[in-house]
């Protein structure tokens, strides 16, 4: 891929990735919660994620899911409906700060922490028909379409894990200056984040990516 393309295409996935969704807020609960190397693992899951996607892509996958009514309506009440159970599980956990002197490392495994941000991703159909209709706008017929895809895939992932890094980042210095109540909003506010998230993918519609 030429210099210019991948430049436009890097400055448009941090736009679009910055905004705080559902991997973001777990990674900015991770970090607040579970300490740096579980916070690691969530991330780990959510780049995991986008490869796998954008794979799905150029699979033609996302094509699949344009097409079939029925398909796209399993995929995205499976996603509203976890991020839904999600949100449930953040708004009753147990606070641990600092000044509590409670072990961190009980609060998530590694593997829930990993598998967690793969699931949200995966189990949302808006990030397969983003990338299915934005990809291709990138991609050069002429060049190897293979090795673009998996350029941009990289490339996305790298992005991803450098701003969930900032949201984890961000979610641990909190949990080490806010007091236990303050922590207790904080993840009573990514919870209820997550649930609008998740009643807003119940009702999207397939046309309103068009």
């Amino acid at each position: 891929m030429d210099v210019a393309s991948l430049s436009l295409y890097i400055v448009a996935v941090a736009a679009v990735t910055i905004i705080p969704g559902p991997t973001m807020l777990l990674a900015l609960n991770n970090g607040a919660h579970g300490g740096k190397r579980i916070a690691a693992c969530g991330i780990a899951g959510a780049a995991l994620s986008d490869l796998i996607l954008i794979a799905a892509v150029g699979g033609g996958l996302g094509a699949l899911l344009l097409a079939s009514e029925q398909l796209f309506s399993v995929v995205k009440w499976i996603g509203a409906a976890y991020l839904l159970y999600l949100a449930y599980g953040l708004w009753h956990a147990p606070v641990r700060t600092i000044q509590t002197g409670a072990p961190l490392s009980n609060t998530l495994s590694g593997r829930t922490a990993f598998l967690r941000s793969l699931l949200v991703a995966l189990s949302n159909p808006k990030g397969l028909l983003f990338f299915s209709a934005f990809l291709p706008q990138f991609i050069r017929l002429e060049e190897a379409i293979a090795a673009q895809y998996i350029t941009l895939a990289l490339v996305t992932a790298l992005i991803d894990i450098a701003l969930m890094t900032v949201y984890a980042v961000g979610g641990h210095h909190a949990m080490r200056l806010l007091s236990g109540q303050a922590m207790r909003w904080l993840n009573r506010g990514c919870a209820g984040m997550l649930a609008g998230l998740g009643i807003a993918l119940s009702l999207y519609r397939r046309s309103n990516s068009n």
